[in-house]
C-alpha cells in the first residue's frame, strides 16, 4: 500500500526576489513519517510537476532537522512552522507550501531573515567581554531566575513569530517578540545587566515595544514554547519604570 500511496504538495515559487511568485503541483511516493523536509528531498531528486512537466528543484533552508535550528521555517497549510517537525501524515493533502511573507524572497522558500538580525543588533542582544581571554567564573544566576531564564534562551531566531505577529510587516518599523523576549534574557544576567539601560532604550525608540498591539499571535505560534508575552509584558513595564526614572532625574 506504502509503494502505490502518492502525497501531493503545492509550492509557492519565485525563482528570484524581483520576479512574481507562481504555484508548482508535485505528486512524490508516500513513506511513513516523512516531514516536509523529506517531501521537498524527494522533488529535489526528481524535479518534475504533478502533470509531468521538467523543472527546476526547488531551493529551501534547512540545517539541523531536529527543530533547533531554526532555518527550516515557511508557511505550511497557512501556518508558519518549521517543515522538519511537519509530519506528512499529520497534514491535510495537498499539502501547501510557501515562503514567510514577513522577509524578503530570496528564492523559492529561501527568505532574508536580515530584518530579525538587525532587530538582534539594535537591542545589543549580547553580553559584551573585555576582549577574548579567560576572566575566570561570572557572577551566578539565582536559580529561580536561571529556570525561567532558560525558556528564554530556546529562542533560535525561526521568524515563526514575526510571521504569525500582524503588526510585523513592511508597513511598521516594530522589531516583534523575538528581540523583545532576548533584550528581557540579557537584561536578567548579572552580567548583561550592566547594559540594561541600553537595551530598554532602544526598546522606548520608533518599532520598539510600543509597536506591540497584543494579538498573542506570537506565543501560540512559537515553537519553542517561549513565554514571549509575558516577555513583552515584563518589557512594557521596565520601559515605564526606566522613563519615569528619566523624568525624575533618577
Amino acid at each position: 500500500m506504502a509503494e502505490t500511496k502518492k502525497i501531493k504538495l503545492v509550492v509557492t515559487r519565485q525563482d528570484g526576489p524581483d520576479s512574481q511568485p507562481y504555484t508548482e503541483e508535485f505528486e512524490i511516493p508516500y513513506r511513513p513519517n516523512m516531514n516536509v523536509i523529506s517531501a521537498l528531498m524527494e522533488i529535489q531528486r526528481n524535479p518534475q510537476t504533478s502533470k509531468g512537466d521538467k523543472t527546476t528543484p526547488v531551493c529551501w533552508e534547512s540545517n539541523c532537522l531536529e527543530e533547533v535550528c531554526g532555518a527550516c521555517s515557511m508557511v505550511i497549510n497557512g501556518k508558519p512552522r518549521q517543515a522538519c517537525s511537519a509530519l506528512v501524515d499529520q497534514l491535510e493533502q495537498p499539502v501547501r507550501v510557501a515562503p514567510m511573507s514577513t522577509f524578503p524572497i530570496v528564492r523559492d522558500l529561501v527568505i532574508n531573515r536580515e530584518r530579525m538580525f538587525d532587530s538582534l543588533k539594535r537591542v545589543k542582544a549580547w553580553i559584551p567581554i573585555d576582549g577574548t581571554y579567560d576572566l575566570g567564573p561570572g557572577p551566578r544566576l539565582a536559580e529561580s531566575k536561571r529556570q525561567w531564564a532558560y525558556e528564554l534562551s530556546k529562542c533560535m531566531t525561526c521568524g515563526v513569530c514575526l510571521e504569525a505577529c500582524p503588526n510585523v510587516n513592511d508597513r511598521s518599523s516594530f522589531i516583534g517578540p523575538a528581540p523583545i523576549s532576548q533584550a528581557r534574557l540579557f537584561n536578567t544576567h548579572p552580567t548583561g545587566e550592566m547594559n540594561k539601560h541600553e537595551r530598554l532604550e532602544a526598546l522606548m525608540e520608533d518599532g520598539g515595544i510600543e509597536g506591540c498591539g497584543n494579538s498573542q499571535n506570537c506565543v501560540r505560534s512559537c515553537p519553542k514554547g517561549i513565554p514571549l508575552t509575558t516577555s513583552i509584558a515584563a518589557i512594557n513595564a521596565e520601559t515605564t519604570k526606566h522613563l519615569f526614572k528619566k523624568w525624575l532625574g533618577m
